[in-house]
């Protein structure tokens, strides 16, 4: 049967996936290695590990008959680049996005070039660091000028990867829009100040991510950042506008029907834009959710001496949201950073509390108003009318429940694609290898949906 094979890197798993033109996952493999550590001792990705992955995963494909393998692409995490020198060869570590970034070199930089308001503007990028991938070049080129001198081209990871198949330098608008400080969205170019650094020269030309290279038996993409791979299938499967929840450690509200310019509020309660493979800005607002859950559920578990994971097994009960809700009424209202800051759980005395079960609410009530408000940043005054939600907590019936409360005026689903990033990566390059229509059970969704009478205040 004929297939694409798609690299699916993240920071712990890398996985190996044939697809055939069903959009059925045939084959799965997956592996994952140590770091290793940075000239400073930081943690990082060992690229010779990933690098002999990528060569054995390619080897593999020779070994499996049963599948005609006509096409690849790739997905990976973001805001990291690979350097390397005229040879082709890596001559840098593929630095942690999590490293620290100087805050003098950062002040400096943001002072050159018209203060840290009018750069984060001006890119939709808020100021992170090194998960501000353009900055990393502009480190190595203040800090490590004999290296920055060595650096032929440096490639995001997606095309990195491409790159040890294809043998072609590339760029993707994927990874210039997400989060890099490189991009200016309003002249949809790179922002003058990459120009004006010189760091243009090391970036190779931007490839469509709906276009491919013919090499030897394959059809190949030039990769694409995970967080936006994973949007195709939504993109691809529903016309009318929609925002996704995607819940994890993070919970990213995205939106592709919002081009509206960030606005300086909207960067101080961290919201970003990405950019789709077809160049369109997503709007998004981040929410550390899943952390929070994740620290207050084992402080129920060390209350109540319950398993950690018993939260697993908790229905939502309309009346202790109803009672919840009467009590919340007394409280002061939170807005802006102060809410997103931290959830008002984390102050609350679980002896106020008779059962797990009410404590549990509660803890996911806190998270709501927080969500609810996050996920306003993006999708008041837009055409949305449907919110989905995937990963985690689109399995959890008490999360999904007090979302439907705090949007009574949309449609709320719960909503998986298995492989989401892989899928899309397929789908991103669709034209050059499928002969078959696109299936129209893509995603599966559940209906959610809660009594007018329990709508958020």
């Amino acid at each position: 049967m004929n297939c694409i094979a798609i690299l699916d890197i993240g920071k712990t798993n890398k996985k190996l996936f044939l697809i055939n033109e069903q959009y059925h996952i045939v084959y799965e493999r997956g592996m994952s290695f140590p770091e290793t550590k940075d000239e400073d001792g930081d943690n990082c990705e060992d690229i010779e590990l990933l690098t002999q992955w990528v060569k054995d995963s390619l080897k593999e494909l020779t070994t499996q008959p049963a599948f005609h393998v006509i096409a690849m692409n790739f997905s990976t995490y973001g805001a990291s680049f690979v350097y390397l020198n005229e040879n082709g060869e890596v001559i840098a570590p593929l630095y942690n996005y999590l490293k620290s970034y100087p805050a003098s070199l950062q002040n400096t930089f943001h002072n050159k070039y018209g203060g840290q308001l009018q750069i984060c503007s001006e890119t939709a990028s808020p100021a992170l660091g090194s998960l501000n991938s353009g900055l990393q070049l502009y480190r190595i080129k203040e800090q490590q000028p004999e290296l920055y001198r060595q650096i032929h081209y440096a490639l995001h990871l997606p095309q990195y990867v491409s790159y040890l198949v294809s043998g072609r330098y590339m760029t993707d608008i994927t990874s210039i829009g997400c989060h890099t400080m490189l991009w200016d969205f309003k002249h949809q170019q790179y922002h003058e100040w990459v120009r004006a650094e010189g760091l243009d020269k090391k970036l190779p030309a931007v490839f469509p991510g709906n276009a491919v290279i013919k090499c030897n038996d394959y059809v190949v993409g030039a990769g694409l950042h995970d967080s936006s791979a994973a949007l195709i299938p939504y993109l691809e499967s529903f016309r009318e506008p929609f925002a996704l929840i995607s819940t994890g450690t993070w919970c990213i509200t995205l939106n592709p029907f919002n081009d509206q310019p960030l606005t300086p509020e909207e960067l101080e309660q961290d919201c970003l834009c990405y950019l789709t493979y077809q160049g369109r800005p997503v709007k998004a607002a981040r929410l550390f959710a899943g952390n929070e859950h994740e620290q207050q559920v084992r402080r129920l578990s060390e209350y109540y001496q319950t398993p950690v994971n018993y939260y697993q097994q908790i229905a939502f009960d309309p009346a202790i949201f109803a009672h919840l809700q009467a009590a919340a009424v007394k409280e002061a209202p939170l807005s802006g950073k102060d809410l997103l800051r931290a959830s008002r759980f984390a102050h609350r005395s679980l002896s106020d509390f008779t059962s797990y079960e009410i404590a549990y609410h509660q803890l996911i009530m806190d998270l709501m108003e927080q969500q609810q408000h996050s996920t306003a940043l993006v999708t008041t005054g837009t055409a949305v009318r449907r919110i989905f939600v995937d990963g985690g907590f689109g399995k959890n019936p008490v999360y999904m429940h007090m979302l439907a409360a705090a949007f009574p005026q949309m449609e709320v689903f719960a909503a998986s694609v298995a492989q989401a990033t892989a899928i899309g990566a397929a789908l991103a390059i669709h034209q050059h290898w499928n002969t078959q229509p696109l299936p129209g059970d893509l995603v599966e969704m559940r209906h959610y949906a809660v009594n007018r009478e329990f709508a958020y205040r």
